[in-house]
């Protein structure tokens, strides 16, 4: 009687975009640590992002880093805004690689979400006195009525900020990371512009979809003509805003249409973020069904990320074609090891660091 090795789970096949290899379908998902000084990576970037390469995450994504000083989140957001960046970036990246992952940084712009405390400072608006500063958006609505108005970006401010996500790039390069994600999503700059719900413009920036999605698309153009072609480019999408009359996932899907030809190899499917109050069903693994979606109905591959926290959660959404790549968040902070032991749970060999080998199983 023969007898025959059981299929390799899919969880653990590589995924190849353009020129870069991942080992698996497993990507730290981009999480903001307020633990930078001047937009400067340190010790603490290194052994949390490398912990997660040791892990045995395929890849690993930085958290947001501001493309301009303004972009940040708060006062200690990571950035990528000026040359003085790069070198630590580089030891980041050089040790995530030299640990078998491929190393990704989000560039994003916080928009009107900007200039905020801490979240265990409060997360609320900080003005200058605390570090902070008047953000920007597409129009001069606040996100909630107890924040500032923020600025409504002129021509001139739009061109800025396309520049900077492009010098960003170049400097994404100069770092040695593998993969740019856009981040596009959770009401941050680009998504608001996206979203009827905070873009009110009257212009070619606002109004009608292809006038929404013109800033978006515009950056893209400008990252991808400063990334190299053999380097994939992904963008993270909120593919609703779970309110009546904003943006919604059968826009998402002709944004994915409008996006590949551009340049974008994968769409990391979110949601929500553009406004308070929205109400979310949050529950396992809630957010598939839209990389699914854009996915079947567009070709582009996915990324699915929200509430994915065990193996075989993980291992049918790869295998049934639901995404091509899981994002872990807060379970990749409970358990920088989880790859190794979903590995385990599926009955296969981890990716385990030569050494650690004492202690597989």
């Amino acid at each position: 009687m023969s007898t025959s090795a059981a299929p390799e789970p899919a969880l653990f096949s590589p995924l190849t975009l353009r020129g870069i290899t991942l080992r698996n379908r497993i990507a730290v998902s981009p999480m903001c640590e307020y633990s930078s000084v001047d937009g400067f990576a340190d010790d603490w970037h290194l052994v949390h992002l490398g912990s997660r390469a040791v892990g045995g995450a395929g890849l690993v994504i930085t958290e947001a880093a501001a493309v301009t000083p303004e972009g940040r989140i708060s006062p200690s957001d990571l950035g990528i805004w000026k040359d003085e960046h790069v070198p630590f970036l580089a030891r980041c990246t050089a040790f995530i690689r030299a640990h078998g992952a491929a190393a990704g940084i989000q560039l994003a712009h916080a928009g009107r979400k900007a200039s905020t405390a801490r979240p265990w400072e409060g997360g609320h608006q900080v003005g200058a006195e605390a570090g902070g500063w008047t953000p920007v958006a597409p129009s001069a609505i606040p996100f909630s009525p107890k924040d500032v108005t923020p600025i409504a970006l002129d021509r001139a401010g739009i061109r800025a900020v396309v520049e900077a996500f492009g010098a960003a790039a170049r400097r994404s390069l100069a770092a040695g990371f593998d993969v740019i994600e856009l981040h596009a999503a959770h009401g941050y700059l680009l998504h608001a512009f996206l979203s009827p719900l905070c873009n009110q413009r009257s212009d070619e920036y606002g109004g009608a979809f292809d006038n929404r999605i013109r800033l978006l698309l515009e950056v893209t153009t400008a990252v991808r003509a400063a990334w190299p072609e053999h380097l994939p480019l992904f963008v993270r999408v909120s593919a609703t805003d779970w309110v009546e009359g904003g943006w919604d996932l059968p826009q998402s899907v002709e944004l994915a249409r409008r996006l590949r030809p551009l340049g974008v190899d994968l769409l990391d499917c979110s949601s929500g973020g553009a406004v308070p109050g929205a109400k979310i069903p949050a529950a396992p693994g809630y957010q598939v069904p839209f990389a699914e979606t854009i996915r079947r109905e567009t070709g582009m591959p996915t990324g699915a990320v929200g509430l994915i926290t065990e193996p075989t959660q993980a291992e049918t959404i790869v295998a049934d074609g639901q995404a091509d790549l899981v994002l872990l968040a807060r379970e990749l902070l409970r358990d920088p090891y989880w790859p190794l032991h979903a590995a385990q749970a599926l009955n296969t060999k981890g990716p385990w660091p030569a050494q650690y080998l004492r202690a597989a199983p």
